[in-house]
């Protein structure tokens, strides 16, 4: 409010007190003589005594444009500026008759009157209080006036300070949300020469906390049901302020089910209900349990979902090894990523079901000690593989595309879920097959027969050898024991010679039947040179060939450069052939989409198949031109290929036809 003007008497003339004047015994002795001077002395007497700074009590008397004029029994009326009694709106607060206190601040003015002040009144009495307050340890109620740097101011009366580390018991982050507030402090410094005061909250604070926490401590008890209010909230759990003392409810009881995080379930400042699971009373730290004030769920599990039955719920998660389905609130079941499909092996579980998908499935599986259950999507649906079965019996003929090739084998398309493994033993009647891409390409359509399903390990095994040309047959048909034959030489080993003597079909020269006049056998014969030998014994049931090179007339150097020579022309148009379907191939893939572009490029194999074939021809017009039994190297492979490539177990001294892989390549398939 602005200052006011000077004080002045015009208003309202002031005259000498006029109520009994004189004591009783003056007026008794109204009628002595005497002197001016003890007139005045006992007027004087009359009046209080009042000492400048002191705080005194007086009546309005009189209100003025600039003063409120109060009796305070002095022999002057005091004046006390009106605005000391205006509210912040202009409004006056006082009227004649009322009392007031004041504080003596001049006995005479300049126009002789008392010079009186409300506010310093006020004031001085308000510090007497701040001061016995903080002498006493007493608690005194302010509001916070506004955020300034280092805490908050506080009207207790006077303007206080209260520092930001002493508004909690804990640090505030937000200083400016305890603006306007009534709050209760304690004085914990004072200097009233330099106007200053300091205010604490958190000692109050403080002295409840350990009040409450008294009486906390003698309720906490494993098992006792408490509420609480929600006072932090972390990543792994929640504190709860359980008066005085705080408890932490851990992530994993707050609900039966699955919980992302806490703040899912609560936020700062709700009240709940916890129960006391753990308590230390020497570290005084609390275990609380929200999920303990209802039943578990998993008491009646076993009558809810028993082993077989078909339930219904809610993917929650995904890992590497499955889903996790939510059959209800604190229930949740596996599907192992195997027990998906009958057909899909272990894919990523993200690309059969997803989060948040509703799914049907099996309870294969219950472990009420472990509470685990195991669940089955697959067993929805019909086997499919029992379903094979029926439709396909072994010894079925199938007709499909190579879908994929490995190192031992092709899987060949029985129905658009399953597939048929045929091995590459089951390629050939009797040449080696090394790789399956030697006789089949991806796409290739094939016909198979079904020689084995095994429903318990999913697998089918197939077989191609059916609808190939069976080379042993026909050599046993066209060849006996003692005919002589012509064949290349494919490898050459330390007891014997491997020969070549019909499209594949290799006999075997033991080195006790071989001529060799000293040395080893590799520095007598190589690999790809052309020979004339005897079939000594023929084996059918194992598809062996033995042969001798004893007492059988050696090709003369004409013959054998014929022979090559012939090899050599048979393998070029063979080359020829392959380029022409090759070449095809690439003007065809430029006029078909992207699966037209994968089928062309698998004709390659199948044009070098055919060049083999012409080179086989070579070896058998050879054989026929020199009289002897038919015999006709099958392998279009370069003269240069490795001795070893080609040998059988070199332990085996006789002559082999084709044998069969090891157990170990059979069950890879």
């Amino acid at each position: 409010m602005e200052p006011t003007e000077e004080h002045t008497t015009e208003a309202l003339p002031l005259e000498a007190p006029s109520a009994d004047p004189l004591p009783p015994e003056a007026q008794a002795q109204d009628g002595d003589n005497l002197s001016y001077e003890q007139l005045v002395e006992m007027y004087d007497d009359s009046m209080r005594h009042l000492n400048e700074g002191e705080i005194v009590a007086g009546t309005v008397i009189a209100i003025t444009a600039n003063d409120v004029v109060v009796d305070v029994g002095y022999k002057s009326e005091g004046l006390v500026p009106i605005h000391e009694f205006s509210s912040r709106d202009g409004k006056l607060q006082i009227g004649v008759g009322d009392e007031v206190e004041v504080l003596l601040e001049q006995t005479e003015g300049a126009d002789g009157h008392v010079m009186l002040s409300k506010v310093k009144a006020e004031r001085m009495r308000i510090w007497a209080q701040v001061e016995t307050s903080f002498k006493e340890g007493k608690v005194i109620k302010g509001r916070v006036i506004d955020r300034i740097k280092g805490g908050l101011t506080v009207d207790v009366g006077l303007r206080a300070f209260l520092p930001g580390s002493l508004v909690d018991i804990k640090p505030v982050k937000y200083l400016e949300s305890f603006k306007g507030e009534e709050l209760e402090f304690k004085v914990i410094s004072l200097d009233r020469r330099r106007n200053n005061i300091v205010l604490s909250r958190r000692a109050v604070l403080e002295k409840e906390y350990a009040k409450k926490k008294a009486e906390t401590l003698t309720k906490l008890k494993e098992g006792v049901r408490l509420p609480g209010v929600v006072k932090n909230i972390t990543d792994y759990g929640v504190f709860v302020d359980l008066g005085g003392i705080d408890g932490l409810l851990h992530i994993t009881d707050i609900s039966w089910g699955r919980v992302n995080h806490p703040s899912e379930h609560f936020a700062v400042g709700d009240e709940v209900d916890v129960v006391v699971l753990r308590f230390d009373p020497e570290t005084e730290r609390v275990s609380l349990g929200f999920k303990q004030t209802t039943e578990d769920p998993w008491t009646l599990v076993d009558k809810k979902y028993p082993l077989g039955s078909r339930v219904r719920g809610r993917v929650v998660s995904l890992v590497d090894y499955g889903a996790f389905v939510e059959l209800e609130e604190g229930v949740e079941g596996l599907v192992h990523v195997s027990e998906m499909s009958w057909t899909k092996k272990v894919v990523p579980p993200s690309k059969i079901v997803s989060v948040g998908q509703e799914v049907d499935a099996i309870v294969s599986e219950l472990d009420m000690s472990q509470r685990r259950i195991s669940l089955s999507l697959r067993q929805v649906e019909s086997n499919p593989w029992e379903d094979l079965a029926a439709r396909f019996p072994v010894g079925t003929i199938v007709e499909g595309r190579v879908r994929n090739l490995t190192e031992f084998g092709a899987f060949v398309e029985i129905t658009e879920e399953i597939d048929g493994l045929v091995h590459v033993s089951d390629m050939s009647w009797t040449k080696r097959v090394k790789h399956p891409s030697e006789v089949l390409a991806k796409g290739d359509a094939v016909r198979a027969r079904i020689t084995n399903i095994d429903v318990t390990g999913q697998r089918v095994s197939l077989s191609i050898k059916d609808f190939l040309p069976n080379e042993w047959q026909d050599f046993v048909d066209g060849h006996s024991v003692g005919d002589d034959i012509v064949g290349r030489v494919v490898n050459v080993t330390d007891f014997g010679l491997f020969i070549d003597v019909y499209d594949g079909l290799e006999g075997l020269a033991h080195v006790s039947e071989v001529d060799v006049p000293g040395g080893k056998l590799e520095d007598h014969y190589r690999i790809g040179e052309f020979v004339r030998a005897r079939i000594l014994r023929i084996e059918d049931e194992d598809k062996k060939v033995g042969l001798t090179l004893r007492g059988v007339t050696e090709l003369s150097d004409e013959e054998a450069e014929e022979l090559s020579a012939e090899r050599e022309r048979k393998l070029a148009a063979a080359r020829a052939a392959a380029a022409a379907a090759e070449e095809e191939a690439e003007e065809d893939t430029e006029e078909e989409d992207s699966a037209g572009e994968a089928e062309a490029s698998e004709t390659e194999e199948p044009a070098e198949a055919a060049a083999e074939e012409d080179a086989a021809e070579v070896s058998a017009a050879a054989s026929e031109s020199d009289g002897a039994a038919e015999a006709a190297p099958a392998e279009a492979a370069p003269d240069e290929a490795a001795p070893d490539e080609a040998a059988p177990d070199e332990a085996e001294p006789e002559a082999v036809a084709e044998e069969n892989p090891s157990d170990e390549e059979s069950e890879g398939s």
